[in-house]
């Protein structure tokens, strides 16, 4: 598994590098946003561990140039002493995956990455498109289509909504999401709230028939009729 670790700080990247190649990962080092969005453009990696708070550019300006600008889809845990919920959610509509805040124990930080690559597998690991109505997901590009219509959207919402597809015209509840894309420490339940209400608007946006229905009291309904 190759990681990139994006950190200013010496010591903390030295402790961080050291410990992922004892258990034997491949691990590239940038200390700084520039360096890493050359380093993401150019190579291809597993996982990457952004620290937001760093000189001349940010870790929210990384990622959002990640996803927006490039497409890239590749997991991002953030790794920041910022945890007020309001850094949290925007971490995550810049298109973050996971958050670990510091001072953080370097086994929870190799557990969490096994954890997102696992996910991430299982989510896009398909052989087949998926289909509901006119809605397609399509494994091998890892996009989605609404008719003719190519649909945007990050990659927590997309596994949301690959999620949803896979259980069609059935309910699936916030904990069943919360369990499969967070494992056990999901975030506040705005967060999970919000991305249904993106994958709802980018889904439902080139037509009138809505595919996304939120049952009150028990959890959210991927169909062309709640019923």
């Amino acid at each position: 598994m190759k990681i990139l670790l994006v950190e200013d700080s010496n010591n903390l990247a030295l402790n961080v590098t050291e410990y992922l190649e004892s258990k034997g990962y491949v691990t590239d080092y940038a200390a700084d946003g520039i360096t890493a969005l050359n380093l993401v453009l150019t190579q291809t990696y597993d996982v990457i561990l952004l620290d937001i708070m760093m000189p001349g550019m940010n870790g929210f300006s990384v990622c959002e140039k990640l996803r927006d600008k490039n497409g890239i889809a590749t997991p991002i845990i953030m790794l920041t002493a910022k945890d007020t919920e309001e850094d949290i959610l925007k971490g995550f509509s810049v298109g973050t995956d996971d958050y670990l805040v510091k001072p953080f124990s370097l086994p929870e930080l190799e557990a969490r990455i096994i954890a997102m690559v696992r996910r991430t597998k299982r989510a896009f690991g398909l052989n087949e498109n998926l289909v509901v109505a006119d809605l397609v997901y399509n494994p091998g590009t890892m996009s989605f289509k609404r008719g003719d219509v190519a649909l945007s959207l990050m990659p927590v919402p997309r596994r949301i909504l690959v999620l949803l597809m896979q259980n069609a015209n059935r309910v699936v509840s916030r904990r069943e999401i919360e369990r499969e894309i967070w494992n056990d420490e999901p975030p506040d339940s705005e967060v999970l709230r919000s991305h249904i209400y993106t994958i709802r608007s980018e889904v439902n946006r080139h037509s009138s028939v809505n595919l996304i229905h939120t049952i009150r009291g028990a959890g959210y309904l991927l169909g062309e009729s709640k019923t």
